[in-house]
């Protein structure tokens, strides 16, 4: 199968790795052609902290996809979170020289440039420039200013910032691992990307992904990024507070998470009981769900609470900000029993669990479509819309090449007028994905 039409994410996360393969099938519709996934040793809280034992996971994850699915991997679209990530707003303009031409793609390029020499804090490197609302000469709230005439463009930014150490360590991971990197992007955007339908992202919505290490936030209003943000605890802190306070070790502490953990206290019995094997022919421990599920209450609340400020800091109180689909909650985190009321309680918006089978195949299966994976299907998705955008690039390129050529071959001059007219145009993504691939190459 030729690697053009498939993609692949790797989501390297706290407590999991997953590469997973995709393409689009013939209805357009992102179709799963393989899963590999292992433990994540070496990740804290979203950041490598050793090298070599990420390099092992990200390898087995590889392997096991490769194996399932009979395809080689080569380039791969990784995902970034961590506590380092922060975003701001920003707005810049540019004066066009020539009012009289429509703005083309070029402008917004050039507009988007400027942002990304914008002066940050030393040791951080701008991830995403996302252009928000445009203004053309005085003329807000244009979505879309491709075609129109005018002689400033101006644009609202968000902008996502991290370090550029953990960049570098994520991308030394890939490169040792045998991969090849093609582009980094958010973790939150891919999981948006994979679980939110365009008209949540209209109405408003914010997308909480509980992950091991990290929770991340997103959150749309008028179809577009308005706020992100990396907060960072996750399903391992509540995994932790059982460990302490039943004195038990990690493996069964995350194991009574999952299997009889709630976050709603109210729901269990005094008289439900765990009994728990001792180490080593000790006694048995007893825990009653009661206490289980006041520890789980304890740190939930807490993560929720700093999600929902989160929201506030975005201006949710405001009518014209205010998120009208409400939440939706993804990642592994998400499928703790009574979350769902537990968040709606706590900040009185609707709430959903947003599972990735947004935009899969119907025939995918069920392990596709569960919210551990929303990150991954959202990466793979991402890779291939860039992709499938890049191709279609080309072709108007060659076009104009074809065309140009045809009617200087008349006139005897087809190679110098071929130069000029068929400029490689290129993302910002793209553009961004080669500088990092030099500051990479030049870091080793």
């Amino acid at each position: 199968m030729e690697q053009d039409n498939i993609a692949v994410g790797l989501d390297i996360g706290t407590t999991k790795i997953v590469a997973m393969i995709g393409r689009y099938n013939e209805y357009n519709k992102v179709e799963i052609l393989g899963i590999g996934k292992s433990k994540s040793l070496g990740v804290h809280r979203g950041v490598v902290n050793n090298i070599t034992q990420t390099i092992q996971s990200v390898q087995q994850a590889v392997q096991e996809a490769e194996s399932v699915s009979g395809i080689k991997i080569n380039d791969v679209v990784v995902g970034i979170a961590g506590q380092h990530i922060r975003s701001l707003q920003h707005s810049d303009y540019i004066t066009r020289a020539n009012s009289e031409e429509v703005i083309d793609a070029q402008d917004i390029d050039s507009l988007c440039n400027q942002v990304h020499k914008l002066v940050m804090l030393p040791g951080e490197e701008i991830i995403h420039v996302l252009p928000q609302e445009f203004k053309v000469d005085g003329q807000s709230e244009i979505k879309e200013p491709i075609g129109m005439y005018g002689g400033r463009v101006e644009a609202n930014f968000h902008v996502v910032v991290g370090q550029v150490a953990s960049i570098r360590n994520i991308g030394r991971c890939v490169k040792s691992a045998g991969l090849n990197l093609d582009r980094i992007t958010l973790e939150p955007l891919a999981s948006a990307n994979a679980v939110l339908s365009q008209e949540e992202k209209e109405a408003g919505v914010a997308l909480i992904d509980i992950g091991g290490g990290t929770t991340d936030l997103a959150i749309f209003k008028d179809g577009i990024i308005r706020h992100t943000a990396v907060i960072p605890f996750g399903g391992n802190v509540i995994t932790e507070d059982i460990k302490e306070g039943c004195s038990i070790i990690e493996k069964q502490a995350e194991l009574l998470k999952i299997k009889f953990g709630s976050a709603w206290p109210g729901e269990n019995k005094d008289n439900e009981i765990v009994s728990i094997p001792g180490l080593r022919g000790r006694e048995p421990k007893e825990i009653t769900l009661k206490n289980l599920s006041k520890i789980i209450h304890a740190r939930v609340v807490e993560i929720v609470e700093q999600v929902y400020l989160e929201i506030k800091n975005y201006g949710h109180e405001e009518q014209k900000k205010k998120l009208i689909a409400g939440i939706v909650l993804t990642g592994g985190g998400s499928q703790l029993k009574h979350l769902k009321q537990l968040v709606e309680y706590i900040t009185g918006m609707d709430t959903r669990i947003g599972y990735p089978n947004e935009h899969l195949a119907g025939d995918s299966d069920a392990e596709t479509t569960s919210p551990l994976y929303a990150t991954a299907v959202g990466l793979v998705m991402n890779s291939l819309e860039q992709s499938s955008f890049n191709r279609e690039e080309k072709q108007i390129d060659t076009q104009t090449v074809e065309e140009t050529t045809e009617i200087d071959a008349a006139e005897g001059n087809s190679s110098q007028q071929e130069r000029n007219t068929a400029p490689e145009k290129k993302s910002i993504f793209d553009r961004w994905a080669e500088k990092f691939k030099d500051f990479l190459d030049n870091a080793e």
